[in-house]
């Protein structure tokens, strides 16, 4: 099993009377991290919530009722747990009348999730979310020259635990995954009417990384209106397929203001709902990959690490652009993100002269190690 930085971090803050909770897209792990900790521990009660006999315990729950169902068990672990009806009062009621168990919830969607446990779990819960494997992480199970071998390979197949364990089944894995799976709560919410509205506009968003996203043109493409596809963004973006980073603007008339470029969490499926898996030297997007890649490995990055800033694009109507900006510590952060790492490129005049206390950096195949881990 490849050791999972996010389990340091859970374990630092057990039996400090909260619930933990741990989010993150299907299949990126989230069950077999908690496996692996309950090996660490004693005494673990595992509800499964996408068994419906698991989910029926929790049906009018009370006090009473959860101390015996949960008796002499220590840690409590419900998984999926999006998949229970007011399971926020539930989580609510073990945090508050059985303060000696450790309580641990795990959920695929925040859209549902969060919704329910927010109000109830106000002050009551500490949050994590669990991203496909870091560049870090398989550098600890494999190292650093085997990973840099690795980069076309995880550009095109990303870094799901089983593409990463299922080596020469990647594309199966990969299908399977992006078919349905992936968004199965989403298409499971009565809100979703047409379920291949779905994968159409993913394919749409697939082809624009990199670039300004308009709702508008999307809704064209797809056969949808603006609303309806602002609607799916934000609930792909809360079931962790997706992301958005919003454009810097401060002190130039000419920034753009209210843009967005949206990426996904992993290449692999990216590719796969374009069913592109053609190598490095055969693609015109690699410039697209690379962005994407490094974008979503700093989230892991800054994420494990508690490194804690906003993140932005920025760009000029006169077409001056930054690939990435961190905020943070007082000061701003822009990188630029090249694949030919013999390109000279130099910070943009505009933005130097607006944010002249900002670190400049370009982000190439030389130094990208030291970005991400």
């Amino acid at each position: 099993m490849i050791a999972r930085k996010l389990l340091k971090n859970i374990r630092a803050q057990l039996y400090k009377g909260k619930a933990i909770i741990l989010l993150g897209a299907r299949q990126v792990g989230k069950t077999t991290l908690l496996q692996e900790l309950a090996k660490q521990e004693e005494n673990v009660l595992w509800i499964n919530a996408d068994n419906m006999e698991d989910r029926e315990l929790f049906n009018q729950p009370s006090a009473t009722r959860l101390k015996a169902l949960i008796g002499n068990y220590k840690i409590v672990i419900v998984d999926e747990a999006q998949r229970i009806k007011d399971i926020g009062i539930t989580l609510k009621l073990i945090t508050d009348e059985l303060k000696h168990i450790q309580l641990i919830a795990t959920g695929s969607s925040s859209f549902e999730l969060s919704n329910s446990i927010n109000e109830p779990l106000t002050g009551r819960k500490y949050e994590y979310q669990l991203y496909p494997i870091a560049f870090g992480e398989l550098v600890n199970q494999h190292n650093l020259l085997y990973e840099f071998k690795m980069l076309n390979h995880r550009l095109i197949y990303g870094s799901y635990p089983d593409v990463i364990n299922n080596a020469g089944n990647e594309k199966e894995i990969l299908q399977q995954l992006t078919s349905s799976y992936l968004y199965k709560d989403i298409l499971e919410w009565n809100r979703i009417k047409k379920s291949d509205k779905i994968i159409k506009l993913l394919q749409a968003i697939s082809f624009q990384v990199g670039n300004q996203v308009s709702y508008h043109e999307l809704g064209q493409t797809v056969g949808l209106n603006s609303e309806t596809v602002e609607s799916y963004i934000n609930l792909l973006e809360q079931s962790f397929v997706i992301f958005k980073l919003s454009s810097f603007s401060r002190n130039l008339r000419n920034e753009l203001k209210k843009s967005h470029k949206i990426y996904f969490y992993d290449n692999g499926v990216r590719n796969s709902l374009i069913a592109n898996y053609n190598p490095i030297n055969l693609r015109n997007d690699v410039g697209a990959l690379w962005e994407n890649y490094l974008i979503s490995e700093r989230i892991k990055y800054c994420e494990y690490n508690k490194i804690y800033c906003n993140k932005y694009f920025w760009r000029t109507h006169a077409r001056q652009e930054i690939d990435y900006i961190e905020e943070r510590e007082g000061k701003l952060f822009a990188y630029e993100f090249k694949w030919n790492k013999n390109k000279k490129v130099k910070i943009p005049a505009a933005f130097k002269k607006a944010y002249d206390n900002c670190v400049f950096e370009v982000i190439t195949t030389n130094n990208y190690e030291t970005f991400i881990n």
